[in-house]
């Protein structure tokens, strides 16, 4: 009579797989980006990473990406980030490396009518791969204010209005920065947000927004006509998210530059 095999406890019968990728997410550390002024902004970014492994590549990822961002954390930006992947993918001996930073960034805006300086964060990532997952995308989420057009148009008296969020993604030929993608969205909307406003800021915020009604499409389409007429965006995505104040649900509408015609 054959005899049953079986796989000893806690072993795992496929151990001897080859597992072609492997990486890390949630990793957090200190970095300084470099603002359109000039000077260096400090941050914390969170970093997710995943390299496909060639024969003979080096798998202690965490070392590896620690050592590599050290030599870099003096002034990450567009530039400083591909020298990164390069890097990142002689070190790992990788076919292909994709690395995703995302970090809050802040900039001082001054209220429109006080002149009240306050900083203004916003999300920004810097996504990029190397070798056969090539390319690179920097995306900012920007808050903004809406305000409804039906609602307007209906009303003897105001209109339903509430915060929204835009998320910008583009591919560019040449250098980007940050601020100016911050500053499309933001014309684009009813009105932009300030971290802090006095009650002649809050009469002049209120009013333009009235004064600017949009659905989230108008939005959209506003922050795509911007994308489309500037020459050096090559793709772009962008989203709108609008917490409703008088709904359960938000408001949502999304396009892809590479589905318009």
């Amino acid at each position: 009579m054959a005899r049953a095999t079986s796989t000893p406890a806690g072993a795992y019968a496929g151990r001897g797989m080859q597992i072609q990728t492997v990486g890390l997410r949630g990793l957090k550390t200190p970095v300084r980006v470099r603002e359109k002024g000039g000077r260096l902004q400090h941050t914390i970014a969170e970093i997710a990473m995943r390299a496909a492994l060639s024969e003979g590549s080096r798998d202690n990822c965490v070392e590896i990406l620690t050592a590599v961002l050290n030599e870099h954390i003096d002034a990450l930006s567009v530039t400083s980030f591909r020298f990164i992947l390069s890097r990142l993918q002689d070190a790992l001996q990788a076919k292909s490396v994709r690395l995703e930073m995302t970090f809050p960034y802040f900039i001082d805006k001054r209220a429109p009518v006080s002149d009240t300086h306050s900083l203004m964060e916003y999300s920004c990532t810097f996504s990029g791969g190397i070798g056969d997952d090539d390319g690179f995308i920097l995306a900012v989420a920007v808050p903004v204010t809406t305000l409804c057009p039906c609602s307007k148009e209906i009303s003897a008296g105001g209109a339903h209005n509430q915060r929204a969020e835009v998320t910008l993604r583009v591919k560019f030929r040449n250098f980007i920065w940050v601020e100016d993608l911050i500053s499309l969205v933001e014309s684009s909307a009813s009105c932009e947000v300030y971290a802090l406003l006095k009650r002649p800021d809050e009469k002049y915020v209120t009013e333009k927004a009235f004064n600017n009604p949009m659905f989230v499409e108008d939005v959209v389409r506003k922050v795509a006509v911007s994308a489309l007429a500037d020459p050096n965006i090559t793709w772009f995505s962008a989203g709108v998210e609008s917490f409703e104040s008088i709904h359960k649900h938000s408001a949502y509408a999304y396009v892809d530059s590479r589905e318009l015609s």
